[in-house]
């Protein structure tokens, strides 16, 4: 095991009407709130009526900044940022999905600097200050709700990249299963394989002595899938999405990676690069890529591919290689998620070889992929090619 400093400051909210705390939570912050959400999907549902009432309620003075894609952009976040600046707020809330919360913490920290916000993703400078803000979620996915992290995408260069800092900490989540029930099938599935990829990349690692880490892994894997097969078929049950919610946040809100130097994220690193010059749904290309990568990556370590196997899949290894064990793991990876809904090959997204190079060039833009597998880009192109 790794050493590690661990500090998660995110106070969580979890429940039925959990939304009745927000008055409370925003008492410590000023009065000028700038409101954060996507498509308008909570318009629909009933939130955005709830939230405003109680602003309104707590005095509180509302500024608005809808449209946040699904892949959130930058301009979209300097929007924000501007609004920030020109009007003084005090308070950011960010309503909906986890790209909802990214494209805020970009508006958080932008907002307290004079440079191009691009410069905080691309790593060309360190946020040193923030905008507080706080998170009512509406969908189970990313985990962004509990932990500093943000992905963020620059439309005019195509690239897209993840970052963080420890002033991207939201002061509070409010989590409430309930605004999940609204989620169509399809964004419901995206959610499962997206939180079992976050607990994938932790559980491939070069660590050694995880046996807390590696049970608490396999069993959340085990859970979310019995949980996620049920849910994509009875997507009113509450249960499930209390069950689904709460996997979300704990997916990635780093008590899975202590120890492991956080695991690999090299499959992160190759869908960002495809979503960013094609703009498809992340999980959807997770779900593609993520059997290739672990194809391709089985070799450096059969063990541990195998200990997945048998601990998530109870793969039978009797009378099978490591190897052969292994491989059957990974089949029985992709036949949950193909079982679920989640898409198969990049065809399914009219995604062929044309722009096979440039993905793999972005995906290696800064030297080798990932940690546990450390790819060339060579070996993202064989990834890239296989998954087509």
């Amino acid at each position: 095991m790794h050493e590690f400093t661990f500090q998660n400051p995110v106070k969580l909210v979890f429940g039925k009407k959990s939304i009745s705390k927000l008055t409370n939570e925003l008492a410590a912050y000023g009065n000028k709130i700038l409101l954060v959400y996507g498509g308008g999907s909570i318009k629909r549902n009933g939130l955005y009526n709830e939230v405003v009432e109680l602003l309104s309620k707590a005095g509180k003075e509302l500024y608005e900044l809808p449209g946040v894609e699904p892949n959130p952009r930058l301009s979209t976040a300097k929007k924000g940022a501007a609004i920030c600046k020109e009007e003084g707020i005090d308070f950011i809330l960010a309503v909906g999905g986890g790209s909802v919360l990214d494209c805020t913490k970009l508006i958080a920290t932008a907002a307290k600097y004079e440079g191009d916000a691009w410069d905080f993703v691309s790593k060309k400078a360190t946020p040193t200050d923030a905008i507080p803000f706080g998170t009512i979620l509406t969908m189970a996915a990313t985990g962004s709700e509990m932990n500093a992290g943000s992905v963020i995408t620059n439309e005019e260069m195509e690239e897209k990249y993840g970052w963080g800092s420890p002033f991207n900490f939201p002061k509070f989540s409010i989590l409430d299963p309930t605004y999940t029930l609204s989620l169509p099938r399809d964004q419901t599935v995206y959610g499962i394989v997206d939180m079992m990829s976050h607990i994938m990349e932790q559980y491939f690692h070069k660590a050694t002595n995880t046996p807390l880490q590696d049970e608490l892994c396999e069993s959340a894997l085990r859970i979310i899938m019995r949980a996620g097969e049920k849910l994509v078929d009875d997507l009113q049950n509450y249960e499930l999405r209390e069950t689904i919610l709460l996997s979300g946040t704990w997916g990635l809100n780093g008590f899975l990676g202590m120890g492991n130097a956080g695991g690999d994220w090299g499959t992160h690193e190759i869908e960002h690069a495809v979503s960013a010059v094609y703009d498809i749904p992340h999980a959807g290309g997770l779900a593609i890529l993520f059997p290739h990568w672990m194809k391709h990556a089985m070799q450096l370590n059969p063990e541990r591919f195998a200990k997945f196997a048998t601990n998530v899949f109870q793969v039978d290894p009797t009378g099978k290689t490591t190897e052969e064990t292994a491989m059957e793991g990974i089949e029985q990876l992709r036949k949950y998620w193909s079982s679920i809904g989640a898409p198969e090959r990049l065809k399914d997204y009219h995604i062929d070889e044309s722009k096979i190079e440039l993905m793999a060039e972005k995906a290696s833009v800064n030297g080798p992929v990932g940690r546990f597998a450390q790819l060339t880009k060579e070996d993202v192109k064989s990834i890239l090619v296989a998954s087509l």
